[in-house]
């Protein structure tokens, strides 16, 4: 499992903190969003991204801001 890495999707940038097989959150083979969704607020993540396969839990990097520097 590779984590903390870019994932740049539309004009956002996301850290990959975890990514998790699908299946590991399916009930008879319906995905349990609800599941996802308490993983992610118990473990302190900002956004979930899936594709086929895989949940992605992230943080969500915001706009850099350049401070000017007093010389």
């Amino acid at each position: 499992m590779i984590t903390d890495y870019l994932k740049y999707i539309n004009d956002n940038v996301y850290v990959v903190k975890r990514e998790i097989s699908k299946h590991m959150f399916t009930r008879n083979k319906e995905v349990m969003y609800d599941w996802v969704q308490m993983y992610r607020d118990e473990m302190g993540y900002e956004h979930v991204l899936q594709n086929d396969t895989h949940f992605y839990f992230c943080m969500h990097v915001e706009d850099a801001v350049i401070l000017e520097e007093n010389a």
